[in-house]
Protein backbone atom coordinates (compact mmCIF):
# COMPACT_ATOMS: atom_id res chain seq x y z
CA UNK A 1 0.00 0.00 0.00
CA UNK A 2 1.37 3.41 -0.91
CA UNK A 3 1.12 6.44 1.34
CA UNK A 4 -1.51 7.90 -0.98
CA UNK A 5 -3.52 4.67 -0.81
CA UNK A 6 -3.22 4.64 2.98
CA UNK A 7 -4.52 8.20 3.20
CA UNK A 8 -7.48 7.23 0.98
CA UNK A 9 -8.14 4.08 3.01
CA UNK A 10 -8.27 6.09 6.24
CA UNK A 11 -10.57 8.65 4.62
CA UNK A 12 -12.90 5.92 3.36
CA UNK A 13 -12.94 4.26 6.79
CA UNK A 14 -13.74 7.54 8.56
CA UNK A 15 -16.59 8.24 6.14
CA UNK A 16 -17.96 4.68 6.48
CA UNK A 17 -17.47 3.88 10.17
CA UNK A 18 -16.26 6.99 11.93
CA UNK A 19 -19.16 9.34 11.11
CA UNK A 20 -16.72 12.26 10.68
CA UNK A 21 -13.18 13.29 11.52
CA UNK A 22 -12.45 14.60 14.99
CA UNK A 23 -11.38 18.24 14.88
CA UNK A 24 -7.83 18.96 13.79
CA UNK A 25 -6.90 20.05 17.31
CA UNK A 26 -8.40 16.91 18.85
CA UNK A 27 -6.48 14.78 16.35
CA UNK A 28 -3.26 16.62 17.22
CA UNK A 29 -3.82 15.74 20.88
CA UNK A 30 -4.66 12.13 19.94
CA UNK A 31 -1.44 11.98 17.87
CA UNK A 32 0.53 13.15 20.90
CA UNK A 33 -1.17 10.50 23.02
CA UNK A 34 -0.35 7.77 20.49
CA UNK A 35 3.30 8.86 20.30
CA UNK A 36 3.37 8.67 24.10
CA UNK A 37 2.07 5.11 24.01
CA UNK A 38 4.77 4.23 21.48
CA UNK A 39 7.37 5.92 23.69
CA UNK A 40 6.23 3.87 26.69
CA UNK A 41 6.89 0.63 24.83
CA UNK A 42 10.26 1.91 23.58
CA UNK A 43 11.28 2.89 27.12
CA UNK A 44 10.34 -0.52 28.47
CA UNK A 45 11.77 -2.54 25.59
CA UNK A 46 14.97 -0.64 24.86
CA UNK A 47 15.38 1.56 27.93
CA UNK A 48 15.69 1.00 31.63
CA UNK A 49 12.02 0.67 32.56
CA UNK A 50 10.19 -2.63 32.89
CA UNK A 51 6.67 -3.55 31.82
CA UNK A 52 3.90 -3.39 34.39
CA UNK A 53 1.84 -6.57 34.87
CA UNK A 54 -0.68 -6.86 32.03
CA UNK A 55 0.77 -3.96 30.08
CA UNK A 56 0.55 -4.48 26.31
CA UNK A 57 3.72 -4.31 24.27
CA UNK A 58 2.78 -4.28 20.57
CA UNK A 59 5.14 -1.69 19.13
CA UNK A 60 3.90 -2.24 15.58
CA UNK A 61 0.31 -1.56 16.64
CA UNK A 62 1.34 1.67 18.34
CA UNK A 63 3.29 2.77 15.26
CA UNK A 64 0.22 2.03 13.14
CA UNK A 65 -1.89 4.16 15.51
CA UNK A 66 0.56 7.04 15.01
CA UNK A 67 0.32 6.65 11.22
CA UNK A 68 -3.48 6.45 11.36
CA UNK A 69 -3.85 9.76 13.17
CA UNK A 70 -1.16 11.39 11.04
CA UNK A 71 -3.09 10.32 7.92
CA UNK A 72 -6.26 11.79 9.46
CA UNK A 73 -4.56 15.13 10.06
CA UNK A 74 -3.06 15.13 6.57
CA UNK A 75 -6.48 14.41 5.04
CA UNK A 76 -8.13 17.15 7.07
CA UNK A 77 -5.54 19.75 6.16
CA UNK A 78 -5.21 18.83 2.49
CA UNK A 79 -1.65 17.53 2.74
CA UNK A 80 -0.49 14.94 0.21
CA UNK A 81 1.98 13.06 2.41
CA UNK A 82 3.65 11.40 -0.58
CA UNK A 83 4.51 14.79 -2.04
CA UNK A 84 5.44 16.23 1.36
CA UNK A 85 7.72 13.27 2.11
CA UNK A 86 9.45 13.52 -1.27
CA UNK A 87 10.09 17.25 -0.75
CA UNK A 88 11.33 16.59 2.78
CA UNK A 89 13.72 13.90 1.55
CA UNK A 90 15.13 16.27 -1.07
CA UNK A 91 15.61 18.95 1.61
CA UNK A 92 17.39 16.54 3.94
CA UNK A 93 19.60 15.23 1.13
CA UNK A 94 20.65 18.71 0.05
CA UNK A 95 21.29 19.81 3.62
CA UNK A 96 22.82 16.67 5.12
CA UNK A 97 24.44 14.69 2.30
CA UNK A 98 27.92 15.33 3.76
CA UNK A 99 27.07 16.45 7.29
CA UNK A 100 26.59 13.02 8.84
CA UNK A 101 29.53 11.47 6.98
CA UNK A 102 31.75 14.19 8.47
CA UNK A 103 30.39 13.94 12.00
CA UNK A 104 33.12 12.38 14.18
CA UNK A 105 30.47 11.34 16.71
CA UNK A 106 29.01 8.96 14.11
CA UNK A 107 32.28 7.29 13.11
CA UNK A 108 32.18 3.57 13.72
CA UNK A 109 34.51 2.17 16.33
Amino acid sequence: MTIKEAQKTVDDWIKTYGVRYFSELTNMVVLTEEVGEMARIMARTYGDQSFKPGEKSDLGDEMADVLWVLFCIANQTGIDLTEAFQKNLQKKTARDKERHKNNPKLKSV
